[in-house]
């Protein structure tokens, strides 16, 4: 673990200094030697990725983040009056856009004293850490540079008698596949005292056109992020992936209830990655799933919760039905 040099109400912890490109070089050798080739979700989220990732949340066609933020804005009064949480823990923050609505809600109940918002883009993090200090007068800010897969330990105990929410927004949940998602959720559960919350963002089961809509939007821009894994083998592995040769691909599969994302190369191509002394071959059609994002039901998210020792609390929609954000405790 790294200090960062950071203003006095803002402590910035790094875990990446050491080890991150050999998780990368770990996934690669690991996913993309399998007969199905498969790549982590986590490696689409560099600067860019995220710049990326803000200008998806923004498109008419990706609806998770409007009707997340929906229930937030119509809700979080009832969310800090349930919690009385005087400290949010949000992995996964990015620029804490929809997170303010909650902020904002805790600090009128007059409990808000702590954020601990966990990154794994440095940069981003500096920059949303000292906009919060400045709109939030009081508020400390200890920032994680991390892995949330590797690094939860990062995250500093809570204080006794001080609850706490830790939220994991976005439906990012759902890019677990059903055992490593209860397994994560147990680590997770791990983190919560007596009085403590998780709040939980979940995607909901809904037509089909609108779930592929939302991953094949019409400008392009979620086939750039997803191409932009192809970015992140070539600078950080020294890989040739040629970009061209490969397009983006996103479907509902009907069995398992989730979207995949993959790569589809284009025609017969042998990449080379220096790192690793390795040269993958892709046939023509050979497809690289990049992501999967499962959709739910709430019996779903109970049995999920249920099996990593946690209990629904309180079930929270929009009014169209098509997100939902859970509070759940330490059964």
């Amino acid at each position: 673990m790294t200090a960062v040099d950071a203003p006095a109400d803002i402590t910035i912890s790094s875990f990446l200094a050491d080890g991150a490109p050999r998780s990368l070089a770990d996934d690669v050798l690991d996913g993309l030697t399998r007969p199905f080739k498969e790549l982590p979700p986590k490696h689409l989220y560099d600067d860019r990725g995220s710049d990326l990732f803000d200008r998806i949340c923004e498109l008419a066609e990706y609806y998770p983040t409007r009707a997340e933020r929906a229930i937030l804005e119509l809700r979080s009064a009832e969310i800090a009056e349930r919690t009385g949480a005087a400290e949010l823990v949000e992995l996964g923050s990015g620029t804490a856009a929809k997170t303010r609505v909650l902020l904002d809600a805790l600090r009128h109940a007059g409990t808000l004293r702590r954020y601990i918002p966990f990154e794994v883009s440095e940069s981003t993090l500096r920059e949303c850490a000292a906009s919060l200090v400045a709109e939030y007068p009081g508020l400390v800010v200890h920032g994680i540079v991390g892995d949330f897969e590797r690094h939860l330990h990062g995250i500093p105990r809570p204080v006794p008698g001080e609850p706490r929410i830790l939220a994991f927004l976005g439906g990012t949940i759902g890019n677990f596949t059903p055992g490593s998602r209860r397994r994560f959720l147990r680590e997770m559960a791990a983190l919560l005292g007596p009085d403590d919350f998780l709040l939980l963002g979940t995607d909901l089961v809904k037509d089909v056109p609108t779930l592929e809509a939302a991953y094949d939007d019409a400008e392009g821009v979620t086939a750039q992020f997803n191409l932009n894994m192809l970015r992140v083998l070539n600078r950080e592995l020294g890989a040739d992936f040629d970009e061209d040769n490969f397009e983006h691909i996103a479907f509902f599969d009907t069995q398992h209830e989730w979207i995949e994302m993959r790569l589809r190369a284009r025609k017969t191509c042998v990449v080379n990655i220096p790192v690793l002394d390795l040269g993958i071959r892709f046939r023509r059609g050979e497809e690289m799933r990049t992501e999967i994002s499962a959709k739910f039901t709430r019996r779903r998210v109970e049995a999920d919760l249920s099996a990593a020792g946690l209990v629904l609390d309180t079930w929270l929609t929009d009014p169209d039905g098509l997100f939902a954000l859970s509070l759940a405790r330490r059964a």
